[in-house]
């Protein structure tokens, strides 16, 4: 009899960085997320796996390493910082080298355990030669950057929806082969000036829930198979949400998590690894904010589950 180990979920407390007070980022979800998963049973043995900060040398895999420097040593021109959105502290670096390292631990364990999530990353408007929108380092770039490095892949597909186009990760893949990015967004949502992945589905205002799983239900296969990939990466955005404060698309909870288990379901029955990144989402009520994130891991709990029934 097969028994699942369970989902690993990657979590450091630096994601949670110090802001001033009244900033409109929703920073506390990343502690309140933990605190919800470990309560719920998400966490198999209750325990997360811990990353370590991402040190420069894998940043820079992904990013212009002049701009590694500034952000490791607090230097960002204050021009960079306005569009990033934060204040370029210590705490604020070490939050974005701890998200990346966690999404590279997120990419690992799903090679060995087929499915992963971290509860901070999807940090997609990060381009190559600076941050933007919330994002200081792309993590999902630099895991991708490191793995194929380490060669233990070489292909790689992005499946991006965050209600936000990822204009950052396809800048840094622009032109590689190798990296296939998918991106189903609101159209005339952030950014203004889109950077065109390998696939972009721009979505009216509005859409509901029906609407959208059909566009994505439609897209998936053939994006899966043109991208040929290694490894899967899923940016989980909550945004699409209806209620989120900074989207335009009309999705229920109920049709979020519909979303999340058609992406991971679909690519672990074709025996890919998965590994999903919490991406945007935004309210003042940080609870409510926390439980929708946790649509991720309970749907990738669940599609695991499903998966380990049948080989029972």
């Amino acid at each position: 009899m097969f028994v699942a180990a369970g989902v690993p979920v990657v979590h450091h407390p630096a994601y949670c960085a110090d802001l001033p007070e009244g900033h409109r980022f929703p920073m506390n979800k990343f502690r309140r997320v933990a605190e919800l998963a470990l309560a719920e049973g998400l966490v198999p043995g209750g325990r997360f796996h811990k990353p370590r900060p991402a040190p420069a040398e894998w940043i820079a895999l992904a990013h212009d390493p002049a701009y590694v420097e500034q952000v490791f040593t607090a230097s960002v021109p204050a021009a960079v910082a306005r569009e990033i959105g934060f204040p370029m502290t210590e705490s604020v670096a070490l939050r974005g080298r701890c998200a990346t390292g966690g999404t590279v631990l997120a990419g690992y364990l799903a090679l060995r355990h087929g499915l992963a999530c971290n509860t901070a990353g999807g940090s997609h408007h990060a381009r190559r030669a600076h941050g933007a929108g919330f994002c200081v380092f792309n993590d999902v770039a630099v895991a991708i950057r490191v793995m194929q490095a380490d060669r233990v892949i070489r292909r790689a597909l992005v499946v991006d929806l965050d209600v936000h186009q990822g204009d950052g990760t396809a800048d840094i893949f622009a032109g590689d082969p190798d990296v296939f990015t998918f991106s189903m967004h609101s159209e005339k949502n952030y950014p203004v000036r889109k950077v065109p992945s390998s696939l972009d589905i721009g979505l009216e205002d509005g859409v509901q829930d029906e609407a959208y799983l059909a566009r994505l239900a439609a897209a998936l296969p053939a994006v899966v198979e043109a991208a040929s990939p290694d490894i899967v990466f899923y940016n989980a955005g909550v945004d699409p949400f209806s209620g989120d404060k900074l989207g335009r698309l009309g999705l229920s909870r109920e049709g979020l998590r519909r979303r999340d288990e058609l992406v991971i379901g679909y690519v672990r029955r074709q025996g890919l690894p998965l590994a999903g990144v919490l991406g945007g989402g935004y309210s003042t009520d940080i609870d409510e904010l926390a439980d929708r994130h946790l649509t991720l891991l309970r749907s990738a709990v669940a599609v695991d589950a499903g998966l380990a029934e049948t080989l029972i």
